[in-house]
């Protein structure tokens, strides 16, 4: 199948934000350069991460703050801009506004500025973290892939739109038949001379239920999508085999 790269997206803070780039290095066996490069740690979390300013290893979701347990963080915009994945990050809330804050040195002020969003009968958030690697969900240093034509299949099977940014995707793709990337499983993606190896669906979470303009649930996801396919995965991941530079509307052949 011959398709293009339509969406690039890296999401600075996990579950807080996320923005559109227009081009990017990969690197063989790493995550999509600043994607979840931090997360927002909870007095739950604290014990596993070590009396340590920085983590030394990766950590699980449950650890930190994330959608599917606060959908408001859902609603949560911005990054660094098309830029390195360095200095200030500007957010934006619906509810809360703007913030824009320096993560080495003003993690306080985005923790005050999401109180709001974080529900009272969770453990606090504590801290933001950088560790050692990407939090993303799996432990691997994987990228996810989702398709276009997949999104709105599913867009009209539910009779409403649902967006790219409840899926938390790096690359989107354009020109695959709806669904024909669960059967890439093994396979090898090329991006002139980048090669991802698909690893795996991706099994979706309740944070995929809300309205990312609003941040409250318009729905049950996972159970939508096991009503219509027997499952709840939606997307797939792979690892990074040969590095190189990708960019918007290069040609992904699998």
């Amino acid at each position: 199948m011959t398709a293009h790269i339509a969406r690039i997206r890296r999401h600075p803070i996990k579950s807080i934000g996320g923005e559109d780039i227009t081009a990017t290095p990969l690197q063989a066996a790493r995550r999509l350069p600043g994607d979840r490069l931090w997360a927002v740690l909870t007095q739950g979390g604290e014990r596993h991460a070590g009396d340590t300013p920085r983590p030394e290893r990766w950590l699980p979701k449950s650890c930190f703050l994330r959608g599917a347990a606060a959908s408001g963080l859902q609603a949560v915009s911005g990054g660094w801009g098309d830029a390195a994945a360095d200095g200030p990050i500007r957010l934006h809330h619906p509810e809360q506004g703007e913030l824009s804050f320096d993560p080495e040195t003003e993690g306080a002020r985005l923790i005050d500025w999401l109180g709001p969003l974080w529900p009272a009968d969770k453990p606090e958030p504590t801290r933001l973290v950088q560790g050692p690697t990407g939090w993303t969900d799996v432990a691997q240093p994987w990228i996810s892939i989702l398709s276009l034509s997949s999104l709105r299949d599913l867009e009209t099977r539910l009779g409403r739109p649902l967006g790219i940014e409840r899926w938390r995707g790096n690359l989107w793709v354009e020109g695959w038949a709806p669904y024909a990337e669960r059967d890439l499983v093994g396979h090898v993606l090329t991006v002139g001379d980048t090669e991802l190896r698909v690893t795996e669906t991706i099994g979706r979470c309740p944070a995929t239920s809300a309205n990312t303009e609003t941040g409250k649930i318009d729905g049950d996801m996972p159970e939508a999508l096991k009503a219509q396919f027997g499952h709840s995965d939606f997307g797939i991941y792979a690892e990074v085999v040969t590095g190189g530079q990708i960019a918007l509307n290069d040609e992904i052949r699998a």
